[in-house]
């Protein structure tokens, strides 16, 4: 079958279409023909290949190519023994770890996906796992927002920004959001309630009754460079939590190591892909309860993906990039 691999690191980077074998499928897995994926920000190290740089005089220390993509909607086209969930010819999206997903098919666990219906695309369904599962377990596994609570979430204009400033609406919450200025109307669209551009204000400034809880979405460069720490937005953001409150990032990723003044519950987490959430977020996108914002659909191909991660690097954007198989 054939794969598409990042053969060369940079900016975009190199993909190709190489020849590869068609993977082994365990007991609990299903082979997903793959239709649509999307271009998760989480790569750029990877796609970049600063992950891989060695300590010692900058070389490169990972082989090539490597395949990059979590996200999958698809067709299954076979199924493991063990499997219950899910038949030949079924709709599903989810998510493939650690596997690769820019492909023809991937073996995926039966846990990490759920069926869709034809109602919802697949560029929707592909768009959707990493961001609004990152969105209901950041809201309310970690955050654990309740109904008239405030809450501050950073980056709203992004993937999980704004499927999170929905969610937290849907759930009754008081939503304040940072957005850059021509993403104001669309950041108010989806339910916030109140909107400031974090590059040209201090929120700490203009938010002076406390928020309960913080969603902190925005990947800054000093985050990289203090290995992991808080950045600048990470830190105003504290100034202006309760007592108590929450501050969840999804970017931080030294920020567990650090001790927290006030008794803010202040972590870092990764998601969990899960068969549960996964049918959650799906019943609400079909009710029309979530809405998955595309910024733009690349093809699924070398070229494409190079395209898209160009795309990506670009602002204004907001919601998600696709990248799909299906011929418009």
């Amino acid at each position: 079958m054939k794969a598409i691999g990042l053969t060369v690191f940079g900016n975009p980077g190199t993909f190709e279409e190489i020849d590869v074998n068609l993977p082994d499928l365990k007991d609990n897995q299903v082979l997903v023909e793959v239709k649509a994926s999307s271009i998760n920000p989480g790569d750029e190290p990877l796609r970049t290949g600063e992950i891989f740089k060695s300590s010692v005089g900058g070389q490169w220390s990972e082989k090539l190519p490597i395949f990059l993509g979590s996200e999958v909607a698809g067709i299954i086209k076979a199924v493991g023994k063990k499997v219950t969930r899910f038949k030949v010819h079924d709709r599903v999206m989810g998510l493939a770890i650690h596997s690769g997903v820019y492909q023809d098919f991937v073996a995926v666990d039966e846990d990490h996906l759920t069926k869709f219906s034809e109602n919802i695309s697949y560029e929707i369904a592909g768009a959707a796992p990493t961001i609004a599962l990152t969105a209901k377990q950041a809201l309310f596994d970690h955050g654990n927002l309740l109904k008239g609570q405030r809450v501050l979430i950073q980056g709203g204009a992004g993937g999980v920004g704004h499927v999170a400033i929905q969610l937290a609406k849907n759930h009754g919450a008081y939503v304040i959001t940072t957005a850059r200025k021509n993403n104001y109307d669309f950041v108010k669209a989806l339910g916030a309630d109140e909107v400031y551009d974090y590059t040209e204000f201090d929120i700490a400034d203009i938010i002076h009754e406390k928020v309960d809880l913080v969603i902190d979405t925005v990947m800054e460069t000093s985050i990289i460079k203090n290995n992991g720490a808080l950045g600048e937005v990470g830190k105003k953001s504290l100034s202006v939590i309760k007592d108590n409150g929450k501050y969840v990032s999804i970017v931080s990723f030294g920020l567990n190591s650090y001790p927290m003044k006030r008794n803010i519950d202040a972590h870092f987490f990764q998601s969990k892909p899960n068969h549960s959430d996964f049918e959650k977020i799906m019943n609400w996108i079909e009710m029309k309860e979530l809405h998955i914002h595309i910024d733009k659909i690349f093809p699924l191909s070398p070229q494409g993906i190079e395209e898209a991660y160009i795309h990506s690097k670009k602002q204004p954007k907001k919601g998600r990039i696709s990248v799909s198989k299906i011929q418009k």
